[in-house]
């Protein structure tokens, strides 16, 4: 995956059933046009460490999982 383009990306999530986390909001603009499946989890924060966007995933883990019950969320912004 790391030399495909944010559609395959977003095509191999949606039918996996996983959940697209970037830094990059071409993600989150993508939710708009597609709508869910899948879910975008999008990290606002310029660059930053791999520790860094470890501590946003883990501070946010109870909104991350409350984001993922709502049927109707197509993304969350974490900063």
């Amino acid at each position: 995956m790391a030399r495909a383009s944010d559609r395959e990306v977003w095509n191999h999530a949606k039918e996996a059933g996983l959940v697209i986390v970037s830094k990059d909001n071409d993600f989150q603009q993508m939710s708009f046009v597609y709508g869910p499946p899948p879910k975008v989890i999008w990290i606002r924060r310029g660059n930053c460490s791999v520790e860094e966007t470890e501590r946003i995933l883990r501070s946010n883990s109870a909104r991350i999982h409350e984001f993922e019950r709502d049927q109707e969320a197509a993304y969350l912004i974490l900063s």
